[in-house]
């Protein structure tokens, strides 16, 4: 299973390297300033970032819960985003 979602905001590329590097000192993340990734233990988080949107894909391991993954994302890219929170996810 595979999700994403587009989260409208002129700043993908901030919140992409904040959240990389916020979870740098855990995981072995890569990244850059337009695509990211993180070996999260609920499955991977990528990101990239295009002009007016950050696009958010996980890949939920079989046992993950899906739920909480969509909102661990979403609770620490609002931390970053405390200005435009709460982002809006469209998660497909």
């Amino acid at each position: 299973m595979t999700l994403t979602a587009h989260v409208p905001t002129p700043n993908a590329s901030r919140y992409l390297q904040q959240l990389c590097k916020h979870w740098s000192h855990k995981f072995d993340v890569t990244f850059d300033a337009e695509q990211g990734v993180i070996p999260f233990p609920m499955g991977p988080i990528r990101m990239k970032a295009e002009p007016e949107a950050l696009v958010v894909t996980i890949e939920p391991k079989a046992d993950a819960d899906v739920e909480r993954f969509k909102q661990v994302v979403a609770d620490h890219l609002d931390r970053f985003a405390f200005r435009e929170a709460p982002l809006t996810f469209d998660w497909q």
